[in-house]
């Protein structure tokens, strides 16, 4: 292997190279055999080299490379030469020049790959993409990807560390305490009958942490859990998590706006808005029926309410008198829209909860609709105003509850802004999302829910109203949003032991449970906990942004597929009966399972 040892990596060689002997370790990308001479593109990690192979050289050297297939390892060595005039190719950086072979070693060959790794446009299944994913890592798009992520966890750890953040290591095997999805159990060999979890969070550790007085805590840490299978979600995923000791809510917003900045500019060639803009949770709802917006366009919901209370139109009308709301958007250019696709449009709204949508077309003739004619000069031109609607555009209503109008408009509206190409793909359109409710009401289990965690704090002047309406108090939590996609979520904490115990008490915990789960939390808070507060944002997404993937697996290396399963490695999988016994687990399958699984219980 010394003999053959790289001294050169294939993309760095450029005309000052010219004239000296290389040493080029790669894989074969492509080979071009055009009669009298051979060409290869030789690759990795840095880039592709052409090497040239020349019978006039050597041609027994010539002979054996025309007998090389893609993706064969080997070692190449020859005299870098300029290319003639005319053969640069713009599109490499090592473009100018050319490889002239005199030596060739094969490391391995390589079997003909299940998909091509020299396309850049790869239309294959993910399935097959997942299975060899070490092959699809190969790809330079991909090892980009991976490289790109490595400079975004760089840049957050130097940027952390400047700063007097410490970087700690929380455990991976933890206590199950269950908040919101499911836990993944370990069974504990050495206690039967006893279980750790893999921590959702290291939510409780990093707050353990503040009562250490480490003060400035971070982690790139890897979390887990155990949800049902949704296209954009891992069982396991990575995130920064962040806690500071002695601040307030601006404290973390504006180190966190500032980091996201530095990334944006320091790790892509994106535009970003400077500085953030920041929403009230309700505002954020009542514009964008989300709060998560894409504010990269407009299309702002307009309340149209007050302008129809006394409407003729009984459909409007009948909702209005029942406490509901009508809201509309603009849509840019549809105002020429067929019934067809109108009747698309209607359905969609529908899977969200809506009872129909109203429309309006602006055309250059007037208003075309099927419910101009039940509203009034005064309503026609009221919902016109507001919605500062243009000739070719197409009004969409909906009229409901409040939560179906925010949520069919609201995604009526991001669909449409996606359609329509309204967002600059090179724009990252963050926001601060800010004031959500503490409680969210559970109407199926007849109970307060915490609309973040419990360890929220709620706004100083909103505590009395935990003993009167808890639905009116504030959370100082505060999400991150960034074009329609929320990459962290945080607050400031719960430092008091008797308001933490009061919130425990609102969500229904017991006395019993709230010492079970929460007591070495609880009794850390009498040994003098300073304030503080913290955020989590998401990696695997913030990536998935700056490279405009569609998913997040595309920017992990080794992802699960859309059912939460490694198809590489094909797990999960059966265990032995004998690492079942060490654990003290007997597995039991109902009909169902076994059916499903394919095996049954003896």
């Amino acid at each position: 292997m010394k003999e053959w040892k790289r001294t050169h990596t294939c993309g760095e060689l450029r005309p000052a190279h010219v004239g000296q002997t290389v040493r080029l370790n790669g894989w074969v990308h492509r080979i071009r055999d055009l009669g009298g001479l051979v060409f290869v593109d030789l690759r990795d990690r840095t880039g592709l080299v052409q090497v040239v192979f020349d019978p006039a050289i050597d041609a027994e050297l010539h002979r054996r490379a025309g007998d090389l297939r893609v993706e064969y390892c080997v070692a190449i060595a020859g005299e870098v030469r300029r290319r003639r005039p005319g053969a640069e190719n713009p599109k490499l950086a090592t473009g100018e020049i050319e490889v002239f072979a005199h030596a060739l070693h094969v490391f391995s060959p390589s079997k003909t790959p299940p998909f091509p790794i020299n396309e850049e446009n790869l239309q294959v299944d993910e399935m097959v993409r997942l299975k060899y994913r070490y092959l699809d890592l190969r790809r330079p798009a991909m090892y980009a990807r991976l490289e790109l992520r490595h400079r975004v966890v760089k840049f957050i750890r130097d940027f952390l560390s400047e700063r007097g953040f410490l970087e700690v290591e929380t455990p991976i095997l933890i206590k199950s305490t269950p908040e919101g999805a499911r836990d993944y159990l370990v069974p504990s060999r050495l206690y039967p009958g006893k279980f750790y979890a893999l921590p959702q969070s290291p939510q409780q550790l990093k707050q353990l942490l503040m009562v250490a007085g480490v003060e400035r805590y971070f982690q790139i840490a890897r979390c887990f859990r155990d949800e049902d299978p949704r296209a954009d979600r891992q069982p396991e995923f990575t995130q920064l998590d962040l806690e500071m000791s002695f601040v307030e809510r601006d404290d973390i917003l504006n180190l966190i706006e500032e980091l996201y900045i530095g990334i944006v500019e320091q790790c892509s060639s994106k535009r970003v808005i400077k500085p953030f803009p920041r929403l009230t949770y309700d505002e954020a709802i009542a514009r964008y029926g989300t709060d998560k917006p894409d504010l990269r366009f407009g299309m702002e919901l307009c309340d149209l309410t007050d302008a129809l209370r006394e409407t003729q139109f009984q459909a409007f009308r009948n909702v209005i008198e029942s406490g509901g709301i009508v809201k509309a958007i603009a849509i840019p250019g549809c105002a020429g829209y067929s019934r067809r696709e109108i009747e698309e449009l209607t359905e969609f709204v529908k899977r969200f909860g809506a009872k129909g949508l109203a429309t309006m077309a602006l055309t250059e003739e007037g208003i075309r609709s099927p419910i101009a004619k039940f509203l009034s000069e005064d309503e026609l031109q009221a919902i016109l105003a507001r919605t500062n609607a243009q000739t070719g555009d197409l009004i969409a209503i909906v009229a409901d509850t409040p939560r179906v109008v925010h949520e069919a408009l609201g995604r009526l509206r991001q669909r449409m802004g996606i359609q329509l190409k309204l967002a600059d793909p090179n724009l990252m359109a963050f926001a601060w999302v800010i004031d959500f409710p503490l409680f969210e009401w559970d109407e199926a289990e007849g109970r307060w829910n915490s609309t973040h965690h419990p360890f929220t704090a709620p706004h100083e002047e909103d505590i009395p109203l935990l003993d009167t309406d808890p639905s009116k108090v504030r959370a100082q939590c505060y999400d991150l949003v960034c074009n329609g996609n929320e990459l962290a979520s945080g607050s400031i904490r719960i430092h008091r032991r008797d308001l933490q115990d009061k919130v425990f008490k609102l969500l229904g915990y017991t006395d019993a449970e709230i010492q079970e789960r929460f007591g070495h939390l609880l009794e850390a808070f009498e040994y003098g906990p300073p304030p503080h507060g913290g955020i989590a944002p998401g990696i695997d997404r913030t990536v998935m942004l700056l490279t405009d993937d569609e998913t997040i697996r595309n920017v992990i290396a080794f992802p699960k597929n859309t059912a939460m399963v490694d198809v590489m490695f094909g797990a999960p999988s059966p265990v032995s009966e004998e690492q079942l016994r060490e654990l003290h687990i007997r597995i039991v399958l109902d009909e169902d399972d076994a059916e499903r699984h394919g095996a049954r219980e003896d």
